[in-house]
């Protein structure tokens, strides 16, 4: 944070939001974020300056759903900028919403300079690259797509024994991040009508159980190689124009948006299953606030030795304001607190 006198100091950020997820963009105030590669960024940002992740995202200033980005220099020279995705526990390989919102900053800000009504540029994210287009009409910023990493399941009907729901089956796939997939029937829900605090009490116990009975290796890095949260789906799967409802817990809170890593990684799952063809467009709704993405399978790749695709997922984000945080030295919550 910027030293504005001797026991004061200030950081700068730009507040958006895709699909009510918020994002908290720094920008001002941080220290250098050293390291070699995005890796090496996100390990020294751990190490040295997680007081700063606690400031923004906790309590006073922020709050248990809150998500924020890290701007840094990409090591990868295909890529215009890269970035660190913040939030209360800590940090995220890939955020979907955080793409989106990120496609038009990034413009509107004049980070590249825009090209006419349709602009492509690579954002570097801890799990890769990441293609982004972003859409302008009448000179403004419209919608953002992008294409993910490849995606691809990593276990397909998995049975597993839950405490408090017997024995379930999950599927766990990585589309930026690894999630657990469940149907909300198959554990006692109704994402239409059961209660957010029902939700999360179901999966923390998923959660527990894929933790401890199921070892998660990305093929390539360490550092991806952990459950990123569940997601509990209406089981609407096979290909129709209606809307299907994705629900993301992570760390006992729900989501707010769509998620876009998560409609990756159910578009990845889809199409392994034979349930959508290359260029099906499914539309999924978030159960919290009923916004939408668009997404669809673009291409077939492999990826260590994998099926995997390319998904391509599009919406909107907006402005929410612009905020100017303070730290006094001699505040005892300083650092931010929350109330589990």
């Amino acid at each position: 944070m910027a030293m504005q006198d001797n026991n004061r100091k200030i950081i700068a950020t730009c507040e958006m939001h895709t699909g009510g997820t918020p994002l908290r963009i720094v920008v001002s105030g941080l220290p250098e974020v050293k390291g070699k590669t995005i890796l090496d960024k996100l390990q020294y940002c751990k190490d040295n300056l997680d007081d700063f992740r606690r400031f923004l995202m906790h309590e006073p200033r922020g709050h248990k759903e809150m998500y924020g980005a890290i701007l840094v220099e990409a090591d990868d020279e295909t890529c215009a900028i890269g970035v660190l995705f913040i939030h209360n526990e800590g940090y995220s390989t890939m955020c979907g919403e955080g793409i989106i919102a990120l496609g038009r900053y990034v413009i509107d800000k004049q980070l590249i300079m825009p090209n006419n009504e349709s602009s492509v540029f690579n954002i570097q994210c801890p799990c890769g690259p990441v293609k982004v287009f972003v859409e302008s009409k009448n000179g403004k910023t419209d919608m953002v797509k992008f294409h993910s990493v490849p995606a691809f399941v990593y276990l397909l009907a998995e049975k597993i024994k839950v405490d408090g729901l017997g024995l379930i089956t999950i599927d766990i796939v990585f589309g930026g991040a690894f999630y657990a997939f469940v149907i909300d029937r198959d554990v006692g829900l109704d994402l239409r009508k059961s209660k957010a605090n029902d939700v999360c009490d179901v999966a923390s116990a998923i959660t527990s159980a894929v933790k401890e009975k199921i070892n998660i290796k990305h093929p390539e890095s360490e550092g991806l190689s952990f459950l990123s949260g569940i997601i509990i789906t209406d089981g609407k799967d096979d290909y129709m124009e209606e809307a299907t409802m994705n629900c993301l817990i992570y760390d006992s809170r729900v989501g707010r948006g769509p998620c876009g890593s998560g409609a990756t990684s159910r578009i990845a799952l889809q199409y392994a299953k034979s349930q959508i063809k290359l260029k099906q467009k499914r539309r999924f709704q978030s159960s919290a606030t009923k916004s939408e993405f668009i997404a669809m399978a673009v291409q077939e790749v492999t990826y260590h030795g994998r099926d995997a695709v390319i998904v391509e997922v599009g919406g909107r984000a907006y402005y929410s304001g612009s905020s100017q945080f303070e730290m006094e030295d001699e505040d005892p919550l300083k650092d931010g607190f929350l109330v589990n």
